[in-house]
């Protein structure tokens, strides 16, 4: 059975201060809520990922990286390392993520290394996948999430046939992050089944049945309930409704 995740991506928000505080008031928050099958991971800028996996000890939450560099050290400034980041306690490392791909110039080719790197130093790792509004509407979508879904995989299939829950997949629509629009739970779950049978070939029912693919875009409370119940729906990779805490365990069942 694959447990429903609630992610949180910070991005460039929150101070190490104010990360402290958020967990001080979520936690507690989490425990009074329903023994569910799922996990929560937060995805904090890099400056916060310290005193978060300090601040969430002992509970259940997890702490990801938003970005990690392909190489484990060396002259590459400004990056961070997946070793140092499992050294500290960090688990997950965030792969590909739209934002990364189109503002920084991330590759297929990147995430392809990046995720044989976190895989390779002890971190999980969550590969963001998504179309922009001129593929879906060129009826592209799947054509580049297959070809994203390739690129990551590609060089980490024995330790997705050894570790399937180490790795996960977000399916992000472009046009849909940051900009109040949201798939529909139909349109959503139908990449989503898509994804699923792509993983099935590429490895097998059981071990693509293990592996948890996410929605994220524009995910609030108030639209959650409904995408949840679509089939193949594993949970959420969410954004600014993971900023405030009463939004976010709004979200989380």
């Amino acid at each position: 059975m694959r447990d429903f995740i609630y992610a949180a991506n910070w991005k460039m928000h929150k101070n190490p201060d104010e990360a402290v505080q958020f967990f001080r008031e979520f936690i507690p928050g989490l425990a009074k809520k329903s023994a569910a099958a799922r996990r929560v991971i937060f995805f904090v800028p890099a400056v916060d990922l310290f005193s978060s996996v300090q601040a969430v000890s002992g509970s259940a939450v997890e702490v990801g990286a938003q970005n990690i560099h392909h190489e484990v050290k060396g002259a590459f400034t400004g990056e961070t390392s997946a070793a140092v980041l499992n050294s500290i306690r960090v688990t997950w490392a965030l792969v590909g993520h739209s934002e990364r791909r189109t503002l920084f110039g991330e590759t297929d080719a990147a995430t392809n290394l990046k995720m044989k790197t976190a895989l390779a130093n002890g971190l999980s790792a969550m590969l963001c996948v998504g179309e922009t509004l001129a593929e879906r509407e060129s009826n592209s979508t799947m054509n580049i999430v297959a070809r994203q879904l390739e690129a990551g995989l590609s060089a980490i299939v024995s330790d997705v046939k050894a570790s399937p829950k180490r790795i996960a997949i977000a399916y992000e629509p472009v046009w849909a992050i940051g900009t109040g629009k949201v798939a529909s739970p139909e349109q959503a779950s139908a990449v989503h089944q898509s994804i699923r049978a792509w993983l099935t070939s590429k490895f097998d029912s059981k071990i693509a049945g293990e592996i948890a693919i996410l929605y994220g875009g524009s995910v609030k409370p108030d639209n959650a309930s409904a995408i949840a119940a679509k089939p193949d729906i594993d949970g959420f990779l969410v954004g600014g409704a993971s900023l405030e805490v009463d939004s976010f365990l709004g979200l989380v069942t």
